[in-house]
Parts: C-alpha cells; sequence; structure tokens
C-alpha cells in the first residue's frame, strides 16, 4: 500500500518574462540519457523539414472572457526564463499552466494569455537531487480539477520516486499528500512522466534506474507503465490483477498522450541505437532488454517509429489539434511531428525547430499555440510559439 506523508512548502522569487533571445545547442548541458549515435542510418524519421521562429516579442494578447482561455497570436514569445530544467508543463482549464522546475523542486504558475498578470513561483516540492536525472518531474492535472482543485506531481526523494496530490489555492500550493510511492530511483532512468487518461485514472511512466532486470520483472516497478486511481490504488481492471502495472519491459518511459480515437502513446529513451515511440497496449511487453527498437520478436511490441539516438532522445509528447504527435527531443534539439493514420500506424515523420531552441524537454498545446521548455542546462525557457511553426495548418 502506499504510504502517507506530510510535506511543506515555501514561496521564493520569480523570473519574468523577456525577451526572446536564440539559443545555440549547450555543450554544457547537464548529462541525459542521450545515449550514442549508431553508425546506420534510421529506419523512419527520414525527412528533415525545418521551422525557425522569429526572436521576437509578440504584441499584446487579446484578454480572456471569463474562464475562456484566450487565443494567443502573433509570433514566439518567453513566457518564463532563467530556469533549472522546466520539466512539465501542465496546462489548466481557466488557460494558465503550472511549469515544474527539475532542480530546484519550485513550480511555476503562468497566468492565462492576456490575464496582465505575471508568473510567480507558487511553491516548492521536498525532492532530493545531487545529480543525474531525479527531481520535480511530471504534473497531471484530472478532468474534474474545476470543482476540485488538486494537481499531482512526481518527484525524487533520497531513497524513491513517488506521487503527491498537491492542492491547488489559486496563487499557492497547498500541503502536498503522498499517494503512491517506492518507485525505483537511481542516477539517471527515472521516468517521471504522469498523465490523466480518457478514463479518469492516473498513468505513470518508470524508468528502471539503471537496473536493466527489473524492466521484465512485474514484482518491481522498474521500467514500467502504471495505471493507478487518483487515490493511488491500482486501477480496476488493470491486466495483472491487483498490480499497477499497465505495460512492462520499458527502459525509460518520457512521454504519455491519447489520440482522439482513445489510443495511448509513450516515447521511450533507447540507449545505443534506437529511440522509440509506442503505440501502448495493457498487458503487452514493449521488450527492454532484450530489444531496443524493432526487433520483430513476436514476444514484444515494436515500435511504431523509431530514430537514431542523436536524432531523438525523447521526453515529452502531446497529440496536436491536426491528430499527429508531437515529440520534444533532447539531444536531436527539434520537435518531431509524427502523422497517425486511423489504423494507427503512422505517416512520415517530419522534424520541425532543428537547432532553433537547442533541447527540448516537454510540449504542450495550450490557448491555440504550442509551449515548449528547453532543457540546456543554463537560463533555460518556457516559450509559446504559432501552431504553423511545428507543421500545423
Amino acid at each position: 500500500m502506499p504510504s502517507r506523508s506530510r510535506l511543506t512548502t515555501r514561496q521564493l522569487l520569480v523570473g519574468l518574462p523577456a525577451p526572446l533571445l536564440a539559443l545555440a545547442a549547450c555543450t554544457g548541458a547537464p548529462a541525459e540519457d542521450d545515449g550514442a549515435a549508431p553508425t546506420s542510418a534510421p529506419t523512419a524519421a527520414t525527412s528533415t523539414t525545418t521551422s525557425t521562429a522569429p526572436d521576437a516579442t509578440a504584441p499584446s494578447d487579446t484578454s480572456a472572457s471569463g474562464t475562456s482561455p484566450a487565443r494567443e497570436s502573433g509570433p514566439a514569445r518567453t513566457l518564463l526564463r532563467g530556469l533549472e530544467i522546466a520539466w512539465s508543463i501542465a496546462p489548466l482549464p481557466d488557460g494558465s499552466a503550472l511549469v515544474s522546475e527539475r532542480d530546484t523542486g519550485d513550480i511555476h504558475h503562468v497566468p492565462a494569455p492576456g490575464s496582465g498578470a505575471s508568473p510567480t513561483v507558487v511553491g516548492r516540492l521536498p525532492i532530493e537531487r545531487t545529480s543525474g536525472e531525479g527531481g520535480l518531474l511530471g504534473l497531471a492535472v484530472p478532468e474534474d480539477f474545476d470543482v476540485n482543485p488538486v494537481f499531482y506531481a512526481y518527484y525524487s526523494t533520497d531513497s524513491d520516486n513517488r506521487i503527491a496530490a498537491v492542492p491547488w489555492h489559486g496563487d499557492r500550493i497547498g500541503e502536498p499528500k503522498v499517494i503512491f510511492d517506492g518507485i525505483p530511483r537511481g542516477h539517471n532512468h527515472n521516468g517521471g512522466r504522469i498523465a490523466f487518461g480518457p478514463n479518469g485514472y492516473l498513468y505513470v511512466g518508470t524508468g528502471e534506474a539503471g537496473d536493466t532486470s527489473l524492466s521484465q520483472n512485474r514484482e518491481s516497478l522498474g521500467g514500467k507503465i502504471l495505471r493507478i486511481t487518483p487515490e493511488g490504488e491500482p486501477a480496476p481492471g488493470n491486466p495483472f490483477g491487483g498490480s499497477p502495472i499497465w505495460s512492462y519491459g520499458h527502459r525509460n518511459v518520457q512521454g504519455l498522450a491519447w489520440d482522439s480515437a482513445g489510443r495511448m502513446w509513450a516515447s521511450e529513451f533507447g540507449a545505443q541505437t534506437w529511440d522509440e515511440l509506442n503505440l501502448i497496449k495493457p498487458g503487452s511487453n514493449y521488450g527492454w532488454p532484450e530489444a531496443e527498437g524493432r526487433a520483430g520478436n513476436p514476444d514484444f511490441v515494436d515500435p511504431v517509429v523509431q530514430w537514431a539516438t542523436a536524432d531523438l532522445s525523447p521526453s515529452g509528447i502531446a497529440i496536436g489539434p491536426d491528430g499527429a504527435v508531437y515529440l520534444a527531443a533532447l539531444r536531436g534539439e527539434s520537435v518531431w511531428r509524427v502523422p497517425i493514420r486511423s489504423d494507427g500506424s503512422a505517416g512520415e515523420p517530419e522534424r520541425r525547430l532543428r537547432g532553433t531552441y537547442g533541447r527540448i524537454r516537454d510540449v504542450r498545446f495550450v490557448s491555440g499555440r504550442l509551449w515548449l521548455t528547453t532543457s540546456n542546462g543554463s537560463d533555460d525557457r518556457l516559450i509559446s510559439l504559432p501552431l504553423a511553426d511545428v507543421g500545423v495548418g
């Protein structure tokens, strides 16, 4: 059973919006699970279409009416800067968003476009992080947030990774309550992406924490996608009885999203050869460590698309208004657009924003724009872009 604990928060200073400066690839970025480039060409994602955004600040946005989000217009604009690895963007129903900062544990609130308000730090979670990929990672907002304003956060302690339910008071967070703990923690491969699915259950992407044996071990929470209730219990109908495990055989799940047909997609770090976009099916085995990329083994589910690790090293993903999957690329310094056909197969991937902002950590569609976070290890940013910059017609 998950443990319960009482945690504290405090207010901190905040970075203010500023004009966007061009970002070059940062050789001093923190070490990530980037892998090494293979000697062979990738078997997918051969298109290299590139779009760049102007280095300018957008004109003032139209004011929001009531609680309906305003739709932003104009060129690219920086919403936050001076961040220490902005890991997750969590849009709220009023058009604002919460942003997690991995290395500090800070949670930023970014007001809705046109509100006239400034971003603020609304609290800090008690992370334990000295190096590597742990810290404050994913945030998730349930569908009933308007009537029960609680969001969820995945973060590292000195002994594990865990999930807390965090009350939202409009201008600050309340006292978090741990609902699920015991997820293996390592220097790398901590997973961390969480998202509510169409059925109201919370899905959790975990890593194998550097121990490859955990991925195939259904007694371990490492190297899995989990499916739990908002209270932290295994969700009804899970494929392995009372287990929270939804799928297994993963190395380090980094992105979760659902298309309009209700199909679940996940991005995953490979090791030395292939990164993956997977179509997730309950109870299925995705092969790690026996397989990396397409194995053609009937015991494992092959990825729908695979990339050389130098071209992707994926993080967050989102489904666009055009139905395509959009993937943030760290080492690949891009946003990849993957069209999805009605049968769940993929069209030709397209590479966007190549090298424009450096390493990209998360992507979300907010108020008719694409919001992304950079992950260059210095002066990281939350940036809002017009949809055309990533290929949305």
